[in-house]
């Protein structure tokens, strides 16, 4: 009997895998990688071609002999690494260090471990594709020159341990953009008019929104409200207009691998790390119970939306006998996303059958929440439409009108199974829909109120993704690392869901848009990410891209390195003494910021919180208004007799009082706004 070795990734997949297969195959993990650039070096030869220079990664020799060993006593290996370009290029690695013999190797991919996929993948063997493990070479190289060119220059001008990465540094900037613009931002003032009327056989009154005359109008000011309250005393209401009709809601798409991470933080408060931690653990294989080790969802880096037929048929008939035939969708959502990588699936259950609540009992509390967010949408995505039935009316009052409008729920389609927030089952007055033309209306109330616009909100990690998605940078396997880099390199916090840069994320951004604009550059970036898939289409030769890259890259290196100064932020001088020793303390930085040392160290180990003062007056007790970080390094102003004095204030107060109200106000950009609300006022800054 012929006896053939089968190589996986992770030893995880090797124990599902087993299970499928007979005695005559053996399942063995390379874990991972086994070949990469050498970390001691920047690892391409820029002299020859930009020949890549790849070694043995450390400690993997001994496994390496042991898998070598393996092959070479198979009739036949089968390399069945990750459906993707990173997949593809460790096992054409594999094939190198193993020393394989091309005769007898081959490679078998699968975008479920399921029985029957792993079987149909083994009757299905290819060669490696080229094209592929080119796209991915190509990556790793502009990624490499990038860090290697990049970080040891912000060594020596910053800071040593900080990197620059080819998209950490441009998810950086996007963070540190929309920071400067909740900073600038500067709220304008709105109003709006409710009117509640009074409607036979109902006690609830009707509530009806200023719309304005023919047009829309946009209320501004109180004096312009009051204008259009004079005009509408004493005047006769009537319904000019009553709209009946019908809504429909199409099911959502089933999930790639940037709507899971959005979804699963807002629905489940998941990071995108953990998010991906445990997908990886569902596809590669869970214990369920009277069916052993198998793996529920399919492949978990993708953003492709299309679904097997096989799946497709089995879904419909499913939904046809739990829900009915009404319930099954008549349309197919099987369209492709035209930068998915290769011929992926969207991320769905193995086995449409196998539902959350017979599994709920084999998985882990995180587990089964993910799954079920899993099963659900992609349930859902197979399912018929939601039909609402809507209602809106339009009051007259003088030469005003007011609109209500209401939606009920009539068929729930997919919505028997799969909702998100914005998918209400009704919404406005229930009265609305039992209106006519001639129903009397008696004007109880009008509630003028009044708003200020708000800025944009800051990026959680679910709007980050959906960001880096939209604008091309990154592919579905990169979001979570990139996220998670920056993180931990303290360039950005979070606290809640929300990211905020830190001091020393802005001074690393500074030097990055100044000195290295085109690596931070959205459009730069994506238009890369576009010049890899026409490398994996076969269409542009991955040398032809780092050839064009990498001298502009090192003349922007060169030049930083000959102007750029160094940046201070440790070891400057204070003036304030250290009470141990009277040496007078030092700047330096930390995991959290700036703090004071004793540059005694190691005699004197005195150290105390750093804060900077503004030139401000506590505008509650008269103390100096200093910069204090929060513990995760997001930035605030506070009195510097804190914890007896509570002022705090997230936007840099300023010495000008409101000369309306006279409080204190804050520098907003080029604007000083007052810091009550309810005030609203602003100026030009002096």
């Amino acid at each position: 009997m012929a006896k053939n070795l089968v190589i996986v990734e992770s030893p995880a997949k090797v124990k599902t895998i087993k299970k499928f297969l007979g005695s005559n195959y053996e399942v063995a993990a390379s874990m991972g990688h086994v070949r990469d650039l050498p970390r001691s070096q920047m690892g391409i030869d820029v002299e020859h071609d930009f020949e890549p220079k790849y070694i043995t990664i450390r400690g993997k020799g001994e496994l390496l002999a042991k898998l070598r060993k393996s092959a070479k006593a198979a009739d036949r290996v089968f390399l069945a690494t990750d459906p993707d370009r990173e997949g593809e290029a460790i096992s054409w690695h594999l094939v190198t260090a193993l020393k394989l013999d091309e005769k007898k190797m081959r490679r078998i991919t699968f975008n479920e471990i399921t029985k029957n996929a792993v079987k149909a993948s083994l009757k299905n063997p290819r060669e490696i594709d080229m094209n592929l493990v080119d796209a991915q070479q190509a990556r790793r190289v502009l990624d490499r020159m990038v860090g290697y060119q990049i970080s040891p220059l912000l060594w020596a001008k910053v800071k040593r341990g900080l990197s620059a990465g080819r998209v950490q540094s441009v998810a950086l900037r996007i963070i540190a953009d929309r920071e400067k613009e909740i900073e600038a931002f500067v709220p304008s003032e709105y109003w709006t008019i409710d009117a509640d009327f009074s409607i036979p056989d109902t006690k609830k009154p009707l509530t009806a929104h200023f719309y304005g005359t023919d047009k829309k109008m946009n209320l501004a000011s109180e004096e312009e409200v009051n204008a259009v309250l004079g005009e509408l005393e004493g005047v006769d209401w009537e319904i000019a207009e009553v709209k009946k009709g019908e809504r429909t809601r199409k099911p959502p798409l089933p999930f790639t691998t940037s709507t899971l991470q959005q979804e699963a933080a807002k629905t489940l408060n998941f990071s995108t790390s953990k998010t991906m931690r445990i997908a990886q653990q569902l596809y590669e294989g869970v214990d369920i119970a009277g069916e052993g080790t198998v793996g529920v969802i399919t492949y978990l880096r993708t953003d492709s939306t299309r679904i097997a037929v096989e799946a497709d048929t089995a879904a419909r008939q499913y939904i046809g006998e739990v829900y009915g035939q009404e319930s099954i969708g008549s349309f197919g959502s099987e369209n492709v996303n035209r930068n998915s990588q290769d011929a992926h699936e969207a991320i769905r259950p193995t086995d449409i059958r196998r539902t959350p609540v017979k599994v709920k009992e084999s998985l882990t509390r995180d587990q089964f929440r993910l799954y079920q967010l899993i099963w659900k949408r992609f349930t859902a995505s197979r399912m018929a439409n939601a039909v609402y039935e809507t209602a809106s009316v339009r009051i007259r009052g003088g030469k005003y009108t007011f609109t209500a409008a209401s939606s009920r729920l009539r068929k729930a389609g997919f919505m028997d199974v799969y909702t998100t927030d914005e998918d209400e089952k009704t919404s406005g007055d229930k009265a609305v829909g039992s209106l006519t033309k001639e129903t009397p209306l008696t004007l109880r109330e009008m509630k003028p109120e009044q708003h200020f616009t708000q800025p944009s909100p800051h990026y959680t990690e679910a709007s980050l993704v959906r960001t880096l998605e939209e604008l091309g940078i990154g592919r579905p396997s990169t979001y979570a690392p990139t996220i998670s880099t920056i993180l931990a390199r303290r360039y950005i916090t979070k606290e809640q869901k929300n990211l905020y840069i830190t001091e020393l994320g802005e001074v690393v951004n500074d030097i990055m848009c100044r000195e290295f604009p085109q690596i931070v550059d959205v459009h730069f970036t994506a238009n890369l990410e576009t010049l890899l898939d026409g490398v994996a289409d076969g269409k542009v030769q991955w040398k032809t891209i780092v050839e064009n890259f990498y001298p502009d890259l090192q003349e922007a290196v060169n030049k930083a390195e000959a102007e750029l100064e160094k940046v201070k932020i440790e070891d400057e001088v204070s003036d304030v003494p250290c009470e141990n020793c009277g040496r007078m303390m030092v700047i330096k930085y930390g995991p959290h910021g700036k703090f004071l040392a004793c540059p005694g160290f190691p005699e004197c180990r005195n150290t105390k919180p750093y804060f900077e003062t503004i030139g401000v007056k506590c505008p509650e007790c008269g103390g100096e208004v200093v910069l204090k970080r929060t513990r995760k390094g997001r930035r605030y102003f506070g009195c510097e007799n804190n914890p007896e004095c509570g002022f705090m204030s997230w936007t840099k107060p300023v010495e000008k009082k409101c000369p309306v109200c006279g409080g204190y106000m804050t520098e907003k950009g080029n604007k000083y706004v007052c810091a009550d609300k309810n005030c609203g006022h602003s100026e030009n800054a002096e």
